[in-house]
C-alpha cells in the first residue's frame, strides 16, 4: 500500500504560480510512476503530468507544457508540481497518484487505469 498526501493548493490570480507537493509513504519501493491529475468543476478527471521512477522521464498534457514542471525528491519521497503562468482553466482539484505498472508508454502514462493509489486532492483556484 502507498499513502499519498497532497498539499500546496490555494487561490492565485491568473499568471501566478503554485507548487503542489505529493508526499508518499508506505511501500514506496513498489511504484514506478507518479502522476498528477485534476478535475475541473463539472468535468472528468484528466491527467496533467507524470514522472517515471528510475529514469525520471517526465510527461505533460499539451495544455500545460512550458508552464508546469514535475520533479521528485527521492530522499523525501515527495513529488512536486511547479505550476507557473496559471490560467483560470487550470482551476480544479489536483490529485496525485501512484502506479506500479511496468513499461508504461507515453500514450498511457496520463491515463487513470495506470494508477492504483490516490491522494485526497488539493484545491487550486485561479481567478481571472
Amino acid at each position: 500500500q502507498v499513502q499519498l498526501v497532497e498539499s500546496g493548493g490555494g487561490l492565485v490570480q491568473s499568471g501566478g504560480s503554485l507548487r503542489l507537493s505529493c508526499a508518499a509513504s508506505g511501500s514506496t519501493s513498489d511504484y514506478f510512476q507518479i502522476g498528477w491529475f485534476r478535475r475541473a468543476p463539472g468535468q472528468a478527471r484528466e491527467g496533467v503530468s507524470a514522472i517515471s521512477i528510475g529514469d525520471e522521464a517526465t510527461y505533460y498534457r499539451d495544455s500545460v507544457k512550458g508552464r508546469f514542471a514535475i520533479s521528485r525528491d527521492s530522499a523525501k519521497n515527495t513529488v512536486y508540481l511547479q505550476m507557473d503562468y496559471l490560467k483560470p482553466e487550470d482551476t480544479g482539484i489536483y490529485y496525485c497518484a501512484a502506479g506500479n505498472r511496468l513499461r508504461v508508454g507515453r500514450s498511457n502514462i496520463l491515463r487513470e487505469p495506470v494508477y492504483d493509489f490516490w491522494g485526497q486532492g488539493t484545491q487550486v483556484t485561479v481567478s481571472s
